[in-house]
């Protein structure tokens, strides 16, 4: 269910194979209270000792489902996502803050953007500088923001590495 989500949403396509079979051993993704973990496979069986129910977590925490059983990426799985993204959004450095608070990428803060992304294409921002800042979600395609106004909306935020100030209680 997670792969599928992965795949399609932030294209790694067949690089989902480097996160799952790594040199230094196989991964896999598991689901535990709404949440999907990305976890060795001796780390899980080391993990099967303990009751489900006593377990809080195990792995890093890729995402959750929601009550409506969408399922919504964490900050957390950047470091996994990113060097595998096929879609790529740069900020120039004035809009980074901006992005980091939690707003969406101006076309005025655009700095480059991968060929051939589709309008509500799953993205990974990075800084002018190749530093993944977070996920989001092209509100147009690479063709429309060449044509459109500096102050609209070209990347929809979704989640920022400033939820680890603003929401380390809740990151799990």
């Amino acid at each position: 269910m997670c792969d599928t989500f992965l795949l399609s949403v932030h294209s790694i396509g067949e690089n989902i194979k480097h996160l799952v079979d790594r040199p230094d051993g196989t991964y896999c993704f598991r689901l535990h209270n709404d949440r999907v973990y990305y976890i060795s496979e001796t780390i899980l069986k080391l993990a099967t000792n303990i009751s489900r129910g006593k377990l809080v977590s195990v792995g890093t925490c890729f995402g959750k489902f929601t009550k409506t059983i969408k399922f919504r990426l964490h900050i957390t799985a950047l470091d996994f996502l990113a060097p595998y993204a096929k879609f790529k959004v740069w900020v120039k450095p004035g809009q980074e803050q901006s992005f980091l608070y939690g707003n969406h990428v101006l076309k005025s803060g655009l700095g480059r953007i991968t060929e051939n992304t589709n309008q509500y294409q799953g993205v990974v921002v990075y800084s002018m500088a190749d530093v993944p800042l977070g996920f989001g979600v092209a509100a147009k395609s690479t063709q429309e923001c060449r044509r459109v106004d500096p102050m609209s909306i070209v990347v929809f935020h979704q989640a920022d590495i400033g939820e680890f100030i603003r929401s380390e209680d809740t990151l799990t």
